[in-house]
């Protein structure tokens, strides 16, 4: 009998005790995946969103504005508007306004917009459309009547779009917008003739109170959000790897305890030391090995739900799969990773079996 078939053979033959062990294993690497992935997927989404805006330089206020306790940008002055528009590495431009008010005594985000490419209707038309969460909240539904600071419109569309940070969202055409923003304008974006980051730089300098930000700019910002954010819930979720790595240490040497007999009578039939060392790691590594396949598998099931169900809610777009929060970086770290911890967690019980000394093993009661 060889280590391996050995290993295999203890493992089958305490079926119960093994799955309560790997199920430590199970829980930490399905909290890690699940927290990781979808750190992971807003990564790897909003690479795919900002890689359609290369060439894209968006202009704002340098200052921001909070109101109702929602956050907005500041407008651009009509002396900022008119150098950017008469720039001459500049064109395409695309204006946008956005403005904090009460919809019934709920704070929304209200957004003129010539350009509802990004505002992915799902239902209606463009004109007045508001966000999912907003209809479902108030009861709205397309062809009812809202008054947005004193003007009333009917809604002609709800999106998906706005999710965690703007839930409460109103798109209007940007031409009945303007004179609720007394005509100042809030966003501009443009392509640039040339290197963006160049071009952006040149606006900064000669607009005054403007910020100017490439594709470039844009993800490092939200890169480095999501990275600390990941690393500190994966930090989080980590720990319950932990625990159940610590677990494997402890019914590792209850399982050396339990077969000392067993281990002597090996030794005393030719097993050397190396080889019990070995048939013990083995076992430790299984059990990581199949909880770590395990907990990515319901980890899976459980990203692909959210996906279905919950990302409608958060306003995540329909092209948003599973893929984007299960890269195949994460799923081979994490199986190497617990298979690695096992192994080292079964160090000290496989060293203590290896040292048995045959005798003292053989009359082990």
């Amino acid at each position: 009998m060889g280590i391996y078939s050995l290993s295999f053979k203890n493992f089958k033959k305490r079926k119960l005790r093994s799955a309560l062990t790997m199920l430590g294993i199970i829980i930490g690497v399905v909290a890690l995946v699940v927290l990781v992935g979808i750190g992971a997927g807003m990564q790897a989404y909003m690479k795919v969103q900002t890689d359609t805006m290369k060439g894209v330089v968006i202009i704002t206020n340098s200052s921001i504005n909070s109101a109702n306790g929602m956050q907005s940008l500041s407008d651009l002055s009509p002396e900022a508007v008119s150098k950017i528009k008469n720039m001459t590495q500049l064109y395409n431009f695309k204006e946008q306004i956005q403005f904090t008010s009460e919809l019934n005594g709920t704070p929304v985000m209200v957004v003129g917009t010539n350009d509802w490419s990004q505002m992915k209707i799902t239902n209606g038309t463009t004109g007045v459309v508001i966000t999912k969460t907003l209809a479902d909240q108030k009861g709205y539904k397309i062809g009812s009547k809202i008054k947005v600071k004193d003007q009333e419109m009917v809604i002609t569309g709800i999106t998906e779009v706005g999710g965690i940070v703007h839930p409460m969202i109103v798109a209007i055409n940007l031409e009945k917008a303007l004179p609720m923003n007394d005509n100042k304008v809030s966003t501009i974006t443009a392509n640039a003739k040339g290197d963006p980051n160049t071009v952006s730089k040149d606006i900064q300098s000669q607009v005054s109170g403007t910020a100017a930000m490439t594709q470039s700019d844009m993800m490092k910002q939200t890169n480095d959000m999501l990275k600390n954010i990941t690393m500190f819930i994966g930090a989080i979720a980590g720990i319950a790897l932990l625990v159940g790595v610590i677990s494997i240490i402890n019914i590792m040497l209850v399982n050396v305890t339990e077969r000392t007999r067993e281990i002597g009578v090996l030794k005393a039939i030719g097993f050397t030391n190396r080889e019990v060392l070995g048939s013990i790691l083995t076992e430790a590594g299984l059990l990581g090995f199949l909880g770590s396949i395990i907990g990515i598998t319901i980890a899976a099931v459980l990203l692909e739900l959210g996906v279905i169900f919950l990302a409608p809610q958060l306003g995540v777009p329909e092209n948003f799969t599973l893929a984007y929060m299960l890269p195949s970086w994460l799923v081979v770290g994490v199986i190497a990773g617990a298979t690695l911890l096992s192994i080292l967690a079964g160090l000290y019980p496989a060293w203590r079996a290896s040292r048995l000394n045959v005798v003292e093993a053989l009359r082990y009661e």
